[in-house]
């Protein structure tokens, strides 16, 4: 089985320039393999460039150049595993539609506050909450056209961490008859996880650091202040039982995607930018 690493810094889908810098550091958190090569999607260097809103998505062009770019990897490479290290929520779009042409009775575990099933005619500009609406073929996400394979059923997902979501989200997901909890005073139960994972022979994990609670672990969204998002609220979860939730699965079944997203290490990039401004670590 060969397993990769891809590098996927996506930055301009959730409209902060630190999901860049979070991505390039946790390729040095992650425990290292050299057997696992690590392939980079070519996403460009943040700026503090301004993106256009084009067809209800900030920075369109970029967002699709980013997918269509992972995509390609993939199909050149051609892996059996593939570890997503981004970055935003987008990146789970190419490597989780990759490996369902790849995979026949495949299922997503989720993992995150957010459903991300947003559209472009929710008001929220940022292609990351759209993702797994695109993976299961919203075509008002404007970008499930890009995928080359199949799209997800509704009896394919499970969201481990889910928090309070917006009403146009609860109407999503209710159409899709999309089976989910709001897991705002306990989370879903290990039987509960392995019930799921029983109808599979393998599963996909997404998992969005903002699942985790922002008071123990600060390296997330809602942990900086001065953001709102589209006005969600934020994680729960401690560490421990995210480790739980990540034993179980790995216990239990053939993981053949893992996604990290939404890893911001906010003091960690002020630290790079403060240095960077010191010409003895520049000259």
């Amino acid at each position: 089985m060969k397993t990769i690493r891809l590098l996927y810094p996506d930055f301009v889908s959730g409209g902060l320039e630190t999901y860049f810098f979070g991505a390039n550091l946790l390729q040095h958190i992650l425990p290292q393999n050299e057997k696992q090569q690590l392939y980079k999607v070519d996403i460009e260097v943040p700026s503090n460039k301004k993106y256009e809103v084009i067809d209800g998505i900030y920075g369109k062009d970029e967002v699709v150049a980013g997918i269509k770019k992972a995509m390609k990897i993939l199909e050149e490479i051609s892996p059996d595993r593939v570890i997503t290290i981004g970055g935003n929520c987008i990146v789970s779009q190419a490597p989780f539609d990759y490996l369902h042409g790849k995979y026949e009775n495949i299922g997503i575990i989720w993992i995150d506050t957010h459903p991300d099933v947003s559209t472009v005619n929710d008001g929220y500009p940022n292609a990351h909450a759209f993702v797994l609406g695109s993976l299961l073929g919203e075509e008002e996400t404007k970008i499930t056209k890009l995928m080359k394979n199949k799209k997800f059923k509704s009896n394919e997902i499970l969201y481990v961490g889910l928090q309070e979501i917006h009403d146009y989200q609860e109407k999503f997901l209710k159409e899709k008859n999309i089976n989910y909890k709001i897991q705002t005073d306990e989370f879903l139960t290990n039987e509960e996880i392995k019930d799921f994972i029983k109808k599979f022979d393998h599963i996909l994990v997404h998992l969005d650091i903002d699942v985790l609670d922002e008071n123990l672990f600060h390296s997330t969204y809602f942990a900086n202040k001065e953001l709102v998002g589209d006005g969600s609220g934020s994680g729960k979860m401690t560490m421990e039982k995210l480790s739980e939730i990540l034993a179980v699965i790995d216990k239990n079944t053939d993981v053949v995607g893992f996604t990290i997203a939404e890893y911001l290490p906010f003091d960690e990039h002020k630290l790079n930018k403060m240095f960077s401004n010191i010409s003895v670590f520049t000259k």
